[in-house]
């Protein structure tokens, strides 16, 4: 309540006011990308592959992180300030499907755009 009082909002208290600005950028881009439009969120110099606008639907914006390039090697020439992962699955997902996993913004001034996407693959687990 505190926050909501200080005009704070809940992601900016857990993660600090970037990765509050990362969540949101996030729920916008999964927004425009599920509503089959383009976003002007994805960096000029991007080549991700953003799939259907299906493959969109049902997601939701997970835990932002600095980026680390120990662990994302493919993403670390894009030169990404932070990695974001999604929550939730496509609708109508089942083992084998594909789906983005993670994003990776970058820092432009004080923006951020999109210069890559994760995808994962569901697996059956037995």
């Amino acid at each position: 309540m505190a926050a909501l009082l200080a005009g704070c909002s809940v992601d900016s208290l857990i993660w600090g006011s970037n990765g509050a600005k990362v969540i949101e950028a996030t729920e916008k881009l999964i927004a425009d990308l599920a509503a089959g439009e383009t976003s002007d969120l994805v960096c000029a110099d991007s080549t991700a592959d953003f799939g259907n606008p299906s493959d969109w639907s049902s997601l939701s914006a997970g835990e932002p992180e600095k980026f680390s390039g120990k662990y994302w090697k493919d993403q670390a020439a894009l030169n990404p300030q932070w990695s974001i992962n999604l929550e939730g699955l496509p609708e109508g997902a089942s083992s084998g499907t594909t789906f983005p996993g993670d994003l990776f913004f970058r820092e432009t001034g004080d923006e951020l755009c999109v210069i890559d996407v994760a995808w994962a693959t569901l697996s059956a687990v037995e």
